[in-house]
């Protein structure tokens, strides 16, 4: 089943470097950016850790991070322009 992406959709995508082709479904992209996006919450997590950030910005940090992929709070399916 061929997967027309939505043009705002496919934007976001593209800002993390990720081409899905129309053959590609949504739910495999959607587990790539989350992975993608726990990967970047964990290295955040240990450079506090390690004492390499103040705590005190880490909260703000945080929130930068989750504004940086919106996508992984809207459903995969919601990705695709509907017929």
């Amino acid at each position: 089943m061929p997967y027309k992406y939505r043009p705002d959709v496919l934007a976001q995508l593209l800002a993390h470097g990720i081409r899905p082709t129309a053959a590609t479904p949504p739910e495999l992209v959607y587990d790539f950016v989350n992975d993608l996006y726990r990967y970047e919450l964990r290295r955040l997590r240990d450079t506090l850790v390690r004492g390499m950030i103040p705590k005190a910005g880490y909260y703000e940090r945080v929130v930068a991070l989750r504004r940086k992929y919106p996508l992984v709070s809207v459903k995969p399916h919601l990705w695709i322009e509907q017929a």
